[in-house]
C-alpha cells in the first residue's frame, strides 16, 4: 500500500490488521526485496506493507526500485495487490490544517500544497500500479468499510443474483480475480480520481425534472421505471455492458486486480446510481467479482 500523506493509509492499515493482516508500516522502500526472504518464516500467511513517500528521505532514488521488487515478490509464488491512495490537494490541505500535523516533505521553504505535488512526482512510479482509492469523499468510517469489502470480494465467492438485462450477443465471462467496481458520482462535485474508466450520462432524460421522482435515487422502483421507459438509457446502458464486457479480458490479461469504472450524471442521485445497480448486478450475474459504490449517496 502506497499512497499520498493524508489520503488514510493509516486508517487503512488499521482496516488491513482487524482482517487478520500482519501489518508493517512505513517500510523503507530498499528493504521490499528482502521481504520475500523472510514471508516464509511469518506466521501470518497475510501481509500487509505500507511504503510512501518517507523512503525518500533515506535514499532519493528508492521508490523507483519498488515496481522491480513487487514483480520479485510475484515471482517468488507472493500473491501481491498494491493500493494507491491518494485525494485532491484541497481536501489534503484541509486535512493537515485540521490534525496541524506536518507534511513529511515540507520545510520552511516549501508550502503544503507544493510538498503535495512534489509527493506526486515522487511516487509516481508506483501511482500506475494496483488500485485507485480516490478519499476525498470518504469518511474515515466509509475508508474501512470500503476497505473490509476489497478483502472480502479479493477471497470470497459471490453470490449470484439473476436480475433482467438487456440482451447482448457477447459470450459469458469466465471467473477470474479482477474485481470490477462500478462507481456513480456527480460531476458538480467533479471526477473521481480512482476511475480508469468515466461514462458521462447527463444526456439521458432527468428524473431530478419530475416532481414526484426529485427526493428519490436511482435505488427506488418509481426512479427505475422512470429510466427503463427511457429508449435512450436502454441503448446507453446496453452500450456500456457492451465495451465493459469486451475489454474486461484485456486487462485480466494485463494482471490487473481491479478496474474502477465511474458513471456519472449531474448530481450523483438517480441516473448514475440507476446504471451501477443495473451494471453491477449484470456483471454479478456473469460470475464477476463486483463491488457497487455511490459517492454522492454515501
Amino acid at each position: 500500500m502506497t499512497g499520498l500523506s493524508g489520503s488514510g493509509k493509516s486508517i487503512v492499515l488499521r482496516a488491513l490488521e482487524d482482517n487478520g493482516y500482519y501489518c508493517i508500516d512505513n517500510l523503507p522502500a530498499t528493504l521490499l526485496p528482502q521481504i520475500s526472504q523472510h514471508l516464509g518464516d511469518f506466521n501470518h500467511h497475510k501481509v500487509a506493507i505500507s511504503i510512501d513517500s518517507r523512503s525518500a528521505a533515506i535514499d532519493s532514488a528508492a521508490l523507483d526500485t519498488v515496481p522491480n521488487a513487487i514483480e520479485t515478490l510475484k515471482s517468488s509464488g507472493n500473491q501481491v495487490q498494491v493500493l494507491f491512495l491518494e485525494s485532491t490537494v484541497d481536501t489534503l490541505v484541509k486535512r493537515f490544517s485540521e490534525t496541524r500535523r506536518k507534511h513529511p516533505l515540507s520545510d520552511n521553504d516549501t508550502t503544503l500544497a507544493e510538498s503535495i505535488s512534489r509527493e506526486r512526482v515522487l511516487l509516481a512510479s508506483m501511482s500506475e500500479m494496483g488500485l485507485h482509492i480516490d478519499t476525498s469523499n470518504l469518511s474515515a468510517n466509509n475508508l474501512r468499510n470500503h476497505i473490509r469489502e476489497l478483502v472480502s470480494q479479493s477471497g470470497a465467492h459471490l453470490d449470484i443474483a439473476h436480475p433482467e438485462t438487456a440482451v447482448l450477443d457477447i459470450p459469458a465471462l469466465k471467473n477470474s480475480a479482477l474485481v470490477l467496481l462500478f462507481k456513480s458520482f456527480g460531476f458538480k462535485n467533479g471526477i473521481p480520481l480512482d476511475a480508469d474508466f468515466v461514462f458521462d450520462i447527463r444526456s439521458l432524460p432527468n428524473p431530478h425534472y419530475e416532481v414526484d421522482l426529485r427526493a428519490l435515487t436511482g435505488k427506488d422502483q418509481m426512479v427505475q421505471t422512470f429510466l427503463q421507459n427511457q429508449p435512450a438509457v436502454i441503448e446507453m446502458l446496453a452500450d456500456i455492458k457492451h465495451y465493459v464486457h469486451k475489454w474486461l479480458p484485456s486487462f485480466e490479461a494485463d494482471n490487473r486486480s481491479y478496474l474502477t469504472v465511474a458513471i456519472g450524471c449531474t448530481g450523483g442521485q438517480h441516473r448514475s446510481v440507476y446504471f451501477v445497480e443495473q451494471l453491477s448486478a449484470y456483471f454479478k450475474s456473469q460470475r464477476q467479482k463486483v463491488i457497487a459504490r455511490h459517492r454522492e449517496l454515501n
